[in-house]
């Protein structure tokens, strides 16, 4: 089977809405809404639509495609820049220091703070493959694709880039570190939150939200135990930003608790690493690779083999007819 990564359209909302009805909650970028969906779709093709090369607010949608059978199997999202029409708010987890001479003891408090530190960076998200699909290392082409996506549209994004990793949710579909935090102030399930995120966002949190820092120490032990972990179901993709060169800085995420993973867009690996050559031939060999080729609309991405040739290289036919390519033309890969 051949799998490619191509821009959403229209006609790709009810294999969208299917695949968020699997995520089992939580998944802020991903809502099981059809009209959240759709305007994501919408936004997104806005987004491919404009040529200027300025950093804007907005949002690309890719989703993974089985040639064969045409069925959208997989999708991914990259924000260019988060914060500018509402503030991006994150909890920063830091250490309060304080030192009593009287008892001759210093204690250090941990503490969550309310911070606007990751306003205008790019993000990438709303990664999710279809439960069928995760072998073959197609979860992989997802997420790279979106670093080659942004290597080919440089200009488009911002020197930094985060990742939001979803956090832990207990067996009832609750998040404990809402009940321990947020909940306490909003009178609302983390199901009945999350319910109305889908819909409209997840402002009404930073809205409501205590800007008092908050002393970990305060909470429940179930509460602060997941503070900073992903999801269990997350942990590959925190494995696959690590290897990227993303970093946990104590950025968690104001909803779930979850870690929020940073880095600079030009350190991303795929980013830095990855080449633009010209192919010379079509022909078979070469070593495992992903490749991608086009602009905006016509941006698509799959599994490869390269190899190198005297003034470019080599791609193999079951990828140059994937991408729609042929000798003469460049491509953007990096190594699998």
């Amino acid at each position: 089977m051949t799998f490619i990564i191509r821009p959403a359209r229209e006609d790709d909302l009810q294999p969208l809405y299917e695949m968020a009805k699997l995520t089992g909650g939580g998944f802020t970028n991903l809502p099981p809404e059809k009209p959240a969906l759709k305007a994501k779709i919408e936004r997104s093709a806005t987004a491919f639509a404009r040529t200027e090369d300025v950093v804007k607010d907005e949002l690309f949608v890719l989703v993974l495609e089985n040639l064969e059978t045409g069925d959208v199997r997989g999708t991914c999202q990259i924000f260019t820049q988060v914060g500018q029409r509402w503030p991006f708010y994150s909890y920063r987890l830091g250490t309060e220091t304080k030192h009593s001479e009287a008892l001759n003891r210093t204690f250090r408090a941990e503490i969550l703070s309310l911070v606007n530190d990751l306003e205008g960076c790019s993000e990438v998200g709303g990664l999710f493959l279809h439960p069928g699909e995760r072998a073959g290392g197609l979860g992989m082409l997802l997420a790279r694709s979106r670093y080659l996506f942004i290597a080919m549209h440089r200009a488009r994004f911002a020197d930094r880039v985060l990742a939001e990793l979803r956090g832990v949710i207990d067996e009832a579909a609750g998040s404990p570190f809402w009940d321990g935090v947020a909940g306490r102030f909003f009178g609302m399930s983390f199901q009945e939150a999350d319910e109305f995120n889908a819909i409209h966002g997840n402002q009404f949190i930073a809205d409501l939200m205590p800007k008092h820092p908050i002393y970990t120490a305060m909470l429940t032990d179930h509460s602060r135990s997941v503070i900073g972990l992903p999801h269990p179901s997350g942990r590959a993709a925190m494995r696959m930003l690590e290897n990227e060169g993303f970093a946990y800085e104590k950025y968690v995420d104001i909803f779930d608790g979850g870690p929020t993973m940073t880095a600079r867009t030009d350190q991303v690996v795929t980013v830095r690493d990855s080449k633009t050559e010209k192919v010379t031939v079509v022909a078979e060999g070469g070593a495992p690779a992903i490749a991608a080729c086009g602009t905006l609309n016509d941006f698509r991405a799959c599994h490869a083999r390269i190899g190198p040739t005297n003034s470019g290289v080599a791609i193999d036919a079951k990828a140059a007819t994937a991408l729609g390519i042929e000798a003469g033309q460049e491509i953007r890969h990096a190594p699998r």
